[in-house]
């Protein structure tokens, strides 16, 4: 792809307007919606390659697809604190929180260091991008030290009592992804979900019981005593 040409246009010509509902049915929310699946996203960005101007523009789009397609593209060098913060006040789903997690800012040290920060915020997506952005690194930062990962749990634990829908499954998959790295977490995780279960919120009770259910399953035990030991 030229990348001189208008990518922003030529996103827009492969919208899928009759995809819509059945994203925001699965709660994939936000105005202006394309219906471009992921792999599609992901081909275009391949294309493109990296490009912190054309990420700008994409993401001064607000359209979701846009936004993911942009964290994609980004360098994660070019990327300022001062961005970072500007994203984050700007997610308003859950799928394009995630993929910018996923796609750049578990690169940018600098959206790293602000997870307790957003942890105690109390904006929905603000506070989900802190647990989607734990769950992250910890399935893709296999340098990451178990004591990284060990320093979330209390903001798992404060942070388990919330009861939207949105944070509360951030929480989830944070805690699960954590025990999945290695035997030493797994148990560490398994302890934390057993505390959770005794709580009084219903959200707690919520998230120990789906992480519990993960992480002693006959899959997971198998899985997590196969690693090699780094």
């Amino acid at each position: 792809m030229n990348k001189d040409s208008d990518f922003l246009a030529v996103l827009l010509g492969l919208a899928k307007p009759e995809n819509v509902e059945g994203m925001r049915h699965f709660g994939m929310l936000g105005e202006n919606r394309l219906g471009i699946a992921i792999p599609e996203l992901r081909r275009l960005a391949k294309e493109h390659g990296k490009d912190h101007e054309m990420a700008l523009k994409l993401w001064a789009s607000n359209i979701p697809e846009a936004r993911i397609l942009a964290s994609m593209i980004e360098d994660p060098e070019e990327v300022s604190l001062y961005q970072v913060e500007e994203w984050v006040a700007g997610f308003e789903s859950w799928d394009v929180c995630d993929q910018v997690c996923m796609n750049l800012f578990e690169k940018v040290p600098s959206a790293v260091g602000r997870i307790p920060a957003w942890a105690a915020r109390e904006e929905e997506f603000v506070r989900r991008t802190a647990f989607s952005l734990i769950a992250c690194l910890a399935w893709h930062d296999k340098k990451a030290t178990d004591e990284s990962f060990i320093a979330y749990f209390p903001l798992i634990k404060q942070a388990a009592s919330d009861e939207r829908n949105f944070v509360k499954k951030a929480v989830n998959w944070a805690l699960r992804n954590i025990g999945k790295r290695n035997p030493a977490l797994n148990q560490s995780a398994i302890t934390l979900a057993e505390e959770l279960q005794r709580s009084e919120s219903r959200s707690a009770r919520w998230i120990a019981a789906d992480a519990l259910r993960e992480l002693r399953s006959d899959a997971v035990q198998k899985k997590v005593h196969e690693k090699p030991i780094p």
